[in-house]
């Protein structure tokens, strides 16, 4: 099967699936789009190509798109693949992909890196409030002079105009964090002249 043919074999079973969902018989799809039903049915069971015309007349009448009926299907929109920093001993998982409040990134880090002390840490500020809670191992949260240890179970919020990273102590470590849009740039996207605060 070509991709054109699975493509197309998508878009078929895609309005088939929507026309279901609303309830609708084939005369009430075909009613709307304006064309018979026997032409639908032969869209829908593949016995008919699927003109751009009629394509175009489905999707209105089904409120959606053609943007999205015929939208590629691959695991993208469903698997969260790690993005690793090997210099900073850090991956990540961004699990919000636009579906957080706005403004708002919610990720799990694992971080593999440690420091014996804030001296060792670049520490950094940036604009509003960061939250976190650890899944495993422990975090020292360093804040200015003082260190902070998390605990698997615990959880932190502080303000980000203090200076602050977060190191593993102890061994790997994997927290859930809230990022605001500073803190996302800050802590994700970091420039690489100050790369090695780690939360």
């Amino acid at each position: 099967m070509t991709q054109e043919s699975d493509l197309e074999g998508t878009v078929r079973m895609r309005i088939r699936s929507l026309r279901q969902a609303r309830g609708w018989s084939l005369d009430n799809l075909a009613e709307r789009a304006v064309m018979s039903p026997s032409s639908l049915s032969r869209i829908e069971t593949g016995r008919q190509r699927l003109g751009l015309d009629q394509l175009t007349a489905l999707a209105r009448a089904l409120g959606t798109s053609i943007d999205q009926l015929a939208e590629t299907i691959n695991d993208d929109d469903v698997v969260i693949r790690p993005e690793r920093d090997e210099h900073r001993g850090l991956t990540t998982w961004l699990l919000s992909r636009g579906s957080a409040p706005a403004g708002v990134t919610v990720a799990k880090m694992r971080i593999t890196d440690e420091a014996a002390g804030p001296q060792a840490v670049q520490l950094g500020v940036h604009p509003g409030k960061e939250w976190f809670t650890v899944l495993s191992g422990t975090v020292a949260l360093f804040l200015g002079e003082r260190t902070v240890r998390v605990e698997a179970g615990e959880a932190a919020e502080f303000s980000t105009m203090t200076p602050h990273a977060i190191r593993a102590h102890g061994g790997p470590a994997e927290i859930l964090v809230i990022l605001d849009h500073d803190g996302r740039r800050t802590h994700l996207h970091p420039p690489e002249s100050g790369r090695s605060s780690a939360d």
